[in-house]
């Protein structure tokens, strides 16, 4: 191939690349701010600053492009259990426990928009196509790191229903410092930055290891 050609085509590909990215970034955004139905092709290529056919071309459709995006989210989730169980590997329960919340809360507050934490709660409420993606690759991982480790700590089969319960419980107190606009109007505590993150990790960590020791010795639960 001739040297204009070759530069040519380094030049398009460079450019379809950064194509690709915008609508990905912008994409992601209106996505996590309104969800999947409630976004057009449209306004995703116009703040992409692209052609209207770019998204078929790149993504085939505005579900593939969505897709993108949520897989996207799926494996910043993943990379982030991974990192908490390659951290705490060979650590006592408690100890893995308090890596796997101190790794979790760095990373949600370092996303001052919480837009994978959106994307998520936006497709379990009006799932799509997507959502199988999202269970099987991000969440479903993630909850049966923190069975094995709290089923450890109350030293049970991860079967037991305090194991689900207790999960769901260090779960949902991370999700609380999601930035949001009804905390922000309140001025509420729970409104939290980047620099917060290890104070608030200690305080989940603390607060959920003393409430799975106060329920260890109880009767296992009904299911």
């Amino acid at each position: 191939m001739p040297e204009d050609d070759r530069a040519g085509a380094t030049t398009r590909a460079a450019t379809e690349a950064e194509t690709r990215s915008r609508l990905l970034s912008v994409g992601e955004q209106l996505f996590a701010e309104r969800g999947f139905r409630d976004v057009t092709v449209r306004e995703i290529c116009r703040g992409a600053r692209a052609n209207v056919a770019a998204v078929n071309y790149h993504f085939r459709d505005k579900l593939g492009l969505y897709q993108a995006v949520l897989q996207a989210a799926v494996d910043r989730m993943r990379e982030t259990t991974d990192a908490a169980r390659a951290a705490g590997a060979g650590r006592s329960a408690e100890e893995r426990l308090r890596i796997y919340i101190s790794i979790f809360m760095r990373r949600l507050l370092a996303d001052s928009r919480g837009t994978v934490h959106r994307l998520v709660t936006r497709e379990m409420m009006d799932p799509t196509p997507a959502l199988d993606m999202i269970v099987v690759q991000g969440v479903l991982p993630r909850m049966e790191y923190l069975s094995e480790v709290i089923a450890e700590l109350l030293g049970c089969d991860p079967s037991d229903p305090r194991v689900g319960r207790s999960v769901a419980s260090v779960w949902t107190q991370s999700a609380a410092y999601v930035a949001n606009p009804i905390a922000e109007r309140l001025g509420s505590s729970i409104v939290a930055t980047a620099d917060d993150a290890d104070a608030i990790a200690q305080h989940i960590a603390d607060f959920s290891i003393a409430g799975i020791r106060a329920i260890r010795g109880s009767r296992v639960g009904r299911g």
